[in-house]
């Protein structure tokens, strides 16, 4: 009958929506750092630690509120040892495994062996127990019992508890777990030497009635400051012979000293590069709207450039070293990805629906934007995409992605290439233009609803005035552009204007617009 129960309660649990819900948000709460109420708890955390250490210092010879001592002795313990029970509670799932045993036992037509169960759950539970993390938390609520006042030393294992909501020191750890080899090698070496060292300096000196060196523990205390080479003074050989031992010591500190900081910028410089990154995507993750640029090729450096010009946040992703390169001289966040793989996304940790404002797969290459596209399709349905299209042949391939955007730039130029055929000099122009030093530029004016009250149509704009050429109008409405439109083709707002002219004619013809739309 208990057995019945059991089962029933472990499969209810186990299939309980509710229940699973509010297991894994306190997990999230706890462990996820990806959680946005998770830095909230680190941050209480870190408040109460920091309060129950300067009570700790305060009553070593100062009176201590009432009030507050009984909030660090019994209000915060009693908080940590809730965490510490929730962070049991979600490590593992008691009734996942008595359902995976009853299951088993089930298949192989026999009695389900409920001891088997429960002892795998010891284990398990025992296993996060041990863990140094854990321990520590145990640690940290001892100073409950106040009665025993030694217990309450215990308040300074709290102070422990900081590696596990400060992720510098999470960093810190990580980085220094790269060596553990190296550290118990140097461990080891500095163990022996103050073992050797402390045992002669004791049969060197321990018969002297001069030698400040009676006992062993004072050995071994002299040969650790020695090693370290801090050198206090307070106990020093005066005997020849335990000089001479002091000098084989401070020459074995050196080497230790020297050992250890190699270790240490070792370390470091291995995982400079990959901590770098984990800052750069948390830069990311906090930013509210940006653009993410799939591919960093000429097209896609161009298009960076003028949105940065309007101040947006522009975030660059390309599988290609150099490229990353390019993109960071120029100034944007540049993440050494392959756009056409779902970890790269799942690395940036970023909500696309809310952060993301248009993805751009500018590639110029039409297989790589294909690829991208279905990548970012599966893991967002309507995110903004803007593909470049290279070969007209596989346009009907990149509309199959769902993209919403198609730019074929082999229609303008085939526009200009029809209009200047048999012209060589014309083409010299377009020469130029594509220059970057080039003087003449190609820029897009935005049309909003006041310029359109008072330029209603393309031959009311006066461009020819300032010199400068209305190559078309892209029709955002249409999603069309018209190229050489006419006189007396409607503006609306949200059309842009495309013109060619000197870059300084082109910013007088900008300032015009607005400055007569601004005495209107």
């Amino acid at each position: 009958m208990l057995k019945r129960w059991i089962l029933d309660f472990a499969y209810y649990l186990d299939t309980s929506k509710s229940y699973q819900r509010k297991k894994h948000f306190f997990y999230r709460l706890l462990e996820d750092d990806k959680f946005k109420y998770k830095k909230y708890v680190d941050f209480l955390m870190i408040t109460l630690i920091f309060i129950s250490v300067i009570v700790l210092i305060r009553e070593v010879k100062h009176h201590v509120n009432d009030y507050l001592l009984f909030f660090s002795n019994y209000i915060i313990s009693f908080v940590f040892f809730i965490e510490y029970m929730l962070r049991l509670w979600v490590n593992s799932s008691v009734s996942k495994i008595i359902v995976a045993r009853a299951e088993h036992d089930s298949f192989l037509h026999r009695e389900v062996n409920l001891k088997k169960a429960f002892l795998e759950i010891l284990r398990v539970k025992l296993r996060y127990m041990l863990s140094p993390q854990a321990i520590i938390d145990l640690l940290a609520i001892l100073p409950f019992f106040h009665e025993l006042r030694l217990l309450r030393i215990f308040i300074l294992f709290r102070v422990f508890k900081l590696f596990r909501y400060a992720k510098s020191f999470q960093t810190l750890a990580s980085v220094l777990g790269t060596k553990k080899f190296e550290f118990l090698t140097l461990g080891i070496f500095a163990s022996i030497v103050i073992f050797i060292s402390s045992v002669l300096i004791y049969v060197m000196e321990g018969n002297d009635p001069a030698s400040p060196i009676n006992t062993l523990f004072e050995a071994v205390y002299w040969s650790i400051v020695t090693i370290s080479t801090v050198g206090y003074g307070d106990i020093t050989p005066v005997s020849h012979e335990g000089r001479f031992v002091a000098m084989l010591v401070i020459t074995a500190g050196i080497a230790v000293l020297a050992f250890t900081t190699s270790l240490f910028v070792s370390a470091f410089t291995e995982k400079l590069d990959e901590i770098r990154e984990i800052k750069m995507i948390e830069n990311v993750s906090k930013l509210k709207k940006f653009y993410l640029i799939c591919g960093y090729e000429s097209i896609a450096r161009e298009l960076a450039r003028k949105l940065a010009l309007s101040e947006n946040d522009i975030i660059v992703m390309d599988e290609d070293e150099q490229r990353i390169e390019l993109a960071k001289a120029d100034g944007f966040t540049a993440l050494n990805y392959d756009p056409g793989k779902v970890e790269s996304y799942e690395k940036l940790n970023i909500d696309m629906a809310t952060q993301v404002k248009a993805i751009l797969c500018l590639r110029e290459n039409d297989v790589e934007n294909v690829y991208s596209a279905l990548t970012i399709r599966s893991i967002d349905k309507e995110v903004f995409i803007l593909a470049l299209l290279m070969q007209d042949v596989n346009r009907k391939k990149l509309e199959f992605t769902g993209v919403d955007k198609i730019v074929y730039p082999q229609e303008l130029v085939g526009l200009i290439t029809k209009e200047l055929v048999g012209k060589p000099v014309a083409f010299e122009v377009i020469h130029e233009l594509r220059s970057e030093n080039a003087d003449v530029k190609i820029d897009e004016l935005g049309v909003t609803e006041r310029i359109v009250e008072n330029f209603p149509t393309v031959g009311d704009l006066g461009n020819k005035k300032f010199r400068v050429v209305l190559l078309g109008v892209y029709k955002e409405k249409d999603d069309h552009f018209y190229f050489n439109p006419l006189d007396d083709m409607l503006l609306e707002a949200g059309d842009y204007l495309l013109v060619i002219g000197y870059q300084v004619f082109i910013l007088e013809f900008e300032k015009y617009l607005h400055t007569k739309v601004d005495n209107a």
